[in-house]
């Protein structure tokens, strides 16, 4: 393990989706280490809870990540303020099990890609100069285990699948990534499978142009908290809840405090805390670790390789050309930066 900061050192963090859930946990403890944390935020209401209930060097920016516009202008912000980004950390997360029909985003987009990936990719290519200025910047992906169908998560349900992009290819209006009919748990699968080929993708990309220049490569994480419920009415199955609360409040209780096969919102943000400012291991460039159930009752965080699908190269550069050009960019945008 090493530590390429030195133990101490303060770095720039930017999460997306962290006003709830695991990231809301997560900040809380980046800023008691004394991390200075740039937190986008939907709306000037959410901004504010942030004020009132972290303490520490906190800037809140207004960005609605079901709105590319609203990302392209956050994003213009901040470089324009042109302050280096330690680590760039896309947590933010939307599902909305249960779902009879698709939500849609500003730009037509299915709400679950558009929030979890588009409005990522968006990100990712518009900051990575602020990345690449760091002295050692990393990024890190939150993705899920159900993006793999071999697991006990991904095997419930339809499982995830891109097929050829052909929803992705029609663009807005397409109700899910593959072309076929909606259904909101896939959905969500299919998002954090995009997330897995997309850090992949980006990991590939960064050591064939040679960036970070005269650095070792790019540390690129993507990783699984494992089954996280809150007990709050917030967090991470607050849309899931208006259309099955129900069902949602006896499979919570029944994984949760039954089976115990979750892991706590609290360690699941010291995770992802650890993997934005905590020691690193080698190699650097594109690693996937996930929080695996041991027993019930203990889980350990290690690293795992993605499903056969994440692993597919051919399909990771499709999805990254295809996805760049839905958020309005070119594939090579932000890559010839630094």
């Amino acid at each position: 393990m090493v530590d390429p900061d030195g133990a101490g050192a303060s770095r720039h963090v930017l999460l997306t989706g962290g006003s709830s859930g695991i990231g809301l946990r997560a900040a809380a403890q980046l800023l008691a280490a004394g991390h200075r944390l740039t937190v986008l935020c939907r709306d000037e209401a959410t901004a504010e809870r942030l004020r009132q209930g972290l303490t520490g060097d906190l800037s809140p920016l207004i960005v609605d990540l079901a709105d590319l516009a609203s990302v392209a202008r956050g994003a213009d912000a901040l470089r324009q303020a042109a302050r280096p980004i330690d680590s760039l950390v896309l947590n933010a997360g939307l599902q909305y099990s249960g779902a009879p029909a698709p939500r849609w985003s500003a730009q037509g987009f299915e709400l679950t890609l558009a929030v979890n990936h588009l409005a990522h990719q968006s990100l990712l290519q518009r900051l990575l100069p602020l990345l690449l200025r760091a002295p050692s910047p990393r990024l890190v992906v939150t993705a899920s285990e159900v993006h793999d169908p071999t697991t006990a998560g991904g095997k419930v349900g339809q499982p995830a699948g891109l097929g050829d992009l052909a929803g992705l290819r029609r663009g807005p209006g397409a109700a899910m990534v593959n072309g076929g009919p909606f259904n909101a748990e896939k959905a969500y699968k299919d998002s954090k499978l995009c997330n897995v080929l997309q850090a992949r993708e980006l990991a590939r990309r960064l050591v064939e142009r040679g960036l970070p220049a005269g650095g070792a490569p790019l540390p690129v994480i993507a990783w699984s908290p494992g089954l996280v419920i809150p007990r709050e009415e917030g967090g991470f199955f607050r849309d899931s809840r208006r259309f099955n609360p129900l069902g949602q409040a006896m499979f919570a209780f029944v994984a949760r405090d039954l089976l115990r096969v979750t892991a706590s919102p609290e360690r699941a943000g010291e995770l992802l805390a650890g993997l934005a400012s905590g020691p690193l291991g080698e190699p650097a460039g594109f690693q996937y670790w996930s929080h695996q159930l041991v027993r019930p009752g203990l889980l350990r965080f290690a690293p795992a390789e993605p499903s056969a699908e994440a692993r597919s190269d051919t399909l990771a550069a499709e999805l990254w050309r295809l996805s760049a050009g839905a958020a309005g960019l070119g594939e090579e945008e932000g890559l010839g930066e630094s």
